[in-house]
């Protein structure tokens, strides 16, 4: 996952306010079966978008303050971000096909 990076609550705030770019941000488990599913998908955009669009994943378990601050409840979650505002977010699996929809309705086009 070389286009993906991963945050913890250290870097959390500061990555988020420091965004030039829309953010991905995918909360995540790793005993989460889903979530290991997910991540191919996850990555495959990050590395279609790059440029456009940062992404990011955030270990539930190791970040619980970033995992409260949004509200996360299950897991996977993806956030979308931008200009530090959530501005979408799904919960669950997603292919490709509509992941790329969502991301190209957050880029604006």
């Amino acid at each position: 996952m070389g286009n993906v990076k991963n945050l913890t609550d250290s870097d959390f705030d500061s990555t988020i306010s420091g965004a030039k770019l829309p953010l991905l941000i995918d909360f995540s488990a790793t005993w989460c079966g889903p979530c290991k599913a997910l991540a191919p998908t996850i990555d495959s955009v990050a590395g279609d978008y790059k440029g456009r669009l940062e992404v990011y994943k955030v270990d539930i378990d190791e970040a619980e303050g970033a995992s409260t601050r949004f509200g996360i409840s299950s897991v996977p979650t993806c956030v979308f971000l931008r200009d530090g505002k959530e501005v979408d977010r799904f919960i669950g699996m997603l292919d490709v096909r509509s992941l790329k929809q969502r991301v190209e309705r957050v880029l604006g086009g």
